[in-house]
């Protein structure tokens, strides 16, 4: 017999046996959820200043000074090494467009948007009408959220995952048959801001603003063996 043909037969011969250890072992999937629901300890607040002029560099000048009047205003309340930082500037011409004629130049305007960061979300109100009294003439909404979401995300993922478990132990009992180890799990995220709120300009005593709650959704998809 040659080499080549025992090794045949010897593949011939286990060719069973791998075929048996590779074949899937039977599961029962199982998918839970849950949801935390907890109160915003973070705020971003988006304050801008919109100028305009007839040329760029009279904009330019005139926005960076009221954006600096507003910085100076934010800090007061919030503290000199507060978060204060800007996150869009723009000069861009501004233009008017008569019916069948063509567009005329009529100036220029500039924006800078600011955004101030909190963790005492009691000073909101005041840092809006702080901001508008500075110079601030557009605020571009509030933006809620938590300075660390992994205990809750965790919190989340536990209860999730407990679910997951207990309908798989259900459908287990349903069928008569028993669980082994678990064969694969799978987990999710959703983050969910369910209060997000914008303010007006109009001057008041205080700027009222309600931070509703913060979401966090964890989902986790078992796959558990099936023991016979």
């Amino acid at each position: 017999m040659t080499i080549r043909k025992a090794l045949a037969i010897g593949l011939m011969a286990i060719a069973p046996l791998l075929a048996q250890t590779t074949a899937r072992r039977g599961y029962i999937a199982g998918f839970g959820e849950a949801t935390v629901s907890v109160r915003p300890d973070l705020a971003k607040v988006n304050l801008g200043v919109l100028t305009q002029a007839p040329s760029a560099n009279e904009a330019a000048t005139k926005n960076a000074d009221q954006t600096s009047a507003l910085i100076t205003a934010l800090r007061a309340v919030l503290g000199a090494n507060a978060d204060v930082r800007t996150v869009s500037y723009s000069v861009n011409p501004t233009y008017t467009y008569p019916a069948g004629g063509q567009a005329t130049l009529t100036g220029f305007q500039a924006s800078n948007m600011v955004q101030a960061t909190m963790t005492d979300l009691g000073v909101i109100g005041r840092v809006i009408d702080v901001g508008v009294q500075a110079g601030a003439n557009r605020i571009d909404g509030i933006q809620f959220g938590l300075k660390d979401d992994e205990p809750v995300r965790a919190q989340a993922l536990r209860a999730a995952a407990q679910k997951a478990k207990a309908k798989v132990e259900t459908i287990a009992s349903g069928l008569g048959v028993r669980t082994g180890a678990i064969l694969a799990a799978d987990e999710g995220y959703q983050l969910s801001r369910v209060a997000t709120a914008s303010a007006s300009l109009a001057a008041a005593a205080a700027t009222p603003v309600e931070s509703g709650t913060y979401d966090v959704r964890a989902t986790v998809t078992l796959q558990v063996e099936v023991v016979q």
